[in-house]
């Protein structure tokens, strides 16, 4: 940090705290994660450790990028970016104009179409983690939440994850989960864009399964049995509705014929039936923003299929720990030995 002029906080949170700094040498501007004694906390170690890793995997043009890491106090030193999608809607209450709508969204599922590719799941999109630029350049940040599949494609994570209003179903419910928690969240993002107010302003955990009920329809009974199975709701009767609004009537006019139709796709109750990322890439939304970005990749010989280079990282160490994960023969990547590895 010696190398660094402190210019102010940018946030703050339960792990540390984001500065903004200038290098005293070249004048560059940069934002500073600063971790609470990772030595003695281990949930700010096993916090630091996951993002660092995942970071260290994912390069691409709309993910913040990752510049240096300090060995003795663990920092994590990042590109600085002006604002966050939070402070473009303060300044826009009745929403951003629909092509301004497109253009984020599709940068924010490149980022995700990224994620997925290798194997990571953010778990926490909201607004104030959609960096953007003065150039109107999206960057995903904040991936203390974020975990790498299990091997079979989904698990039992941690149930507490991403802020409510974004949350899907099955993480409210406590089920399993896996990919469709993102695509879920893309959606709310859309919606909230679009007209300046969240999708799914929940209050409360169960308020918030009322509240997508009231637009989405009911939930499968099915779905009921985790509700009754999870502690959080116990003594609690499972919510319902009659008559949802559906998100047609709640968007007339605000969101058009084809948008609408990718909106309904991500927002599908059962994560079985949403879209995946490369049907939301593949959209026909998207058409012009995909032509461009595909052809600006193959004027500079970049690869269509992926969204940049795959970093070669070895299966085992790609994936994190969680509840049973060694019973699913995934190495646990959370030791204070892999720790020491990440800061070296």
């Amino acid at each position: 940090m010696n190398k660094y002029e402190v210019l102010g906080i940018v946030g703050e949170g339960a792990y540390g705290v984001v500065l903004r700094c200038r290098h005293k040498e070249t004048n560059e501007i940069v934002a500073i994660k600063k971790f609470k004694d990772s030595e003695e906390n281990e949930d700010v170690k096993r916090t630091t450790l996951r993002e660092l890793k995942v970071l260290r995997m994912l390069k691409q043009e709309n993910i913040v990028e990752l510049s240096i890491s300090q060995k003795r106090k663990l920092y994590l030193v990042f590109e600085y970016v002006e604002r966050n999608m939070l402070e473009v809607l303060e300044e826009m209450p009745n929403g951003v104009p629909s092509n301004k709508v497109r253009n984020y969204i599709f940068q924010l599922i490149k980022a995700i179409k990224w994620c997925h590719h290798n194997d990571v799941i953010h778990r926490d999109i909201k607004p104030e983690n959609l960096l953007i630029s003065k150039n109107g350049i999206l960057k995903l940040c904040d991936f203390g939440f974020a975990r790498a599949m299990t091997i079979n494609g989904s698990g039992q994570f941690t149930d507490y994850v991403a802020t409510r209003w974004y949350r899907s179903p099955e993480l409210l419910l406590g089920a399993s989960y896996g990919k469709p928690v993102d695509i879920w969240a893309i959606g709310c993002i859309l919606g909230e864009l679009s007209d300046g107010q969240p999708v799914f302003p929940g209050e409360s955990e169960i308020d918030q399964l009322f509240t997508i009920q009231k637009v989405l329809g009911q939930l499968p009974q099915i779905k009921w049995r985790c509700f009754y199975t999870n502690p959080r709701f116990k003594g609690l009767k499972f919510p319902t509705t009659i008559n949802p609004q559906t998100l047609g009537r709640k968007y007339a006019g605000v969101v058009n014929g084809i948008m609408l139709s990718f909106m309904q796709a991500t927002l599908q109750l059962d994560p079985k039936d949403r879209f995946t990322i490369n049907d939301a890439y593949n959209h026909p939304a998207f058409q012009h923003e995909r032509e461009e970005y595909e052809k600006t990749l193959k004027d500079k010989g970049g690869d269509l299929k992926h969204v940049s280079k795959k970093t070669e990282i070895p299966l085992k160490s790609r994936h994190f720990a969680h509840k049973g994960a060694s019973s699913q023969g995934v190495k646990p990547a959370e030791s204070s030995q892999d720790f020491e590895n990440a800061r070296n």
